[in-house]
């Protein structure tokens, strides 16, 4: 389990950066830009993140492709990140599609969108999936996965790797009014950022959810032998996932409202159900279309 510890020493050194140097940061920034107090928080934790990524990568021998996740062709990488991409785009539509046949969520807003608005939103929302793609594969079912299973076997790699991937989306986004900052606001951002997870049962159903995620995505790392496959499914889930949140919003007062969490009004216990059977047919599907000697 050492290099798991090593990852979360990663995510701890970030959360210090943030109570540590967000504050320090906002005093130099603030005279000449207005960027809010969080976002410079969310930075600084980041950039602490990505530097302590970079100084342990030596030591957990994630340096290269192969390690990182790309390590097939890239015509290869390419096309897997396409099918994965169609695959995820088709499979959340579907789940939009049965929330709205059950009433569960209310397309009004959608009117208020004319055709260049809806190309805009497409257009900025894929970019916004397909970052969110690219990093979290490349760390979580690229780097992670790799140093994990090393030490511990794909089982154990995959069920921490979600372990991770679901408890990041509790990350809120806490914000302090600039009249409001104060040399003390770095605790207090990181303590708003973090207070999602002293509440567990009221997140239950939408961490389970992340979790099976996780497990999905981790098994078809393993089943290809690269990540390409998880950056095209995720880009798709969350593309289709941005652009319904803009456009719908969730019916709290319907019989089966409670099939949708109350964290973000999406994942919950109909998109589990879904995710599980999903999950079944993927790693065959992937599985059965990879030779056995590129498998991870």
């Amino acid at each position: 389990m050492r290099a798991f510890a090593w990852f979360i020493a990663m995510f701890v050194i970030g959360f210090a950066a943030i109570a540590a140097l967000s504050y320090p940061a906002w005093l130099l920034l603030h005279p000449y830009f207005s960027f809010p107090f969080h976002r410079v928080g969310e930075r600084i934790g980041m950039i602490a993140l990505l530097a302590a990524f970079l100084v342990l990568a030596p030591r957990l021998k994630v340096r290269d492709r192969a390690s990182l996740g790309y390590g097939a062709s890239l015509p290869t990488l390419l096309r897997e990140i396409g099918l994965g991409a169609l695959i995820g785009v088709v499979t959340m539509t579907v789940v939009v599609g049965l929330m709205t046949a059950l009433g569960l969520l209310d397309w009004a807003a959608a009117a208020s969108f004319d055709a260049p608005a809806v190309v805009r939103l497409f257009a900025a929302r894929l970019l916004s999936a397909l970052a969110v793609a690219l990093i979290e594969e490349t760390f979580l079912r690229g780097a992670m996965l790799t140093a994990i299973r090393r030490e511990s076997g794909s089982t154990v790699a995959v069920a921490l790797t979600a372990l991770v991937y679901a408890l990041s989306h509790f990350f809120a986004s806490f914000h302090i009014p600039p009249e409001q900052v104060t040399a003390s606001s770095g605790l207090d951002l990181l303590g708003g950022t973090l207070h999602l997870l002293a509440q567990p049962l009221g997140v239950a159903d939408a961490f389970l959810c992340l979790f099976a995620v996780g497990v999905v995505l981790g098994t078809v790392r393993v089943a290809t032998g690269n990540i390409a496959a998880c950056i095209g499914l995720h880009f798709g889930w969350v593309w289709v996932m941005l652009v319904a949140h803009e456009m719908s919003h969730p019916v709290r007062s319907a019989t089966l409202s409670f099939l949708l969490s109350r964290f973000d009004g999406f994942v919950g216990w109909l998109v589990l159900a879904w995710t599980v059977l999903l999950g079944l047919a993927l790693r065959r599907f992937y599985a059965g279309r990879t030779p056995a000697s590129t498998r991870y």
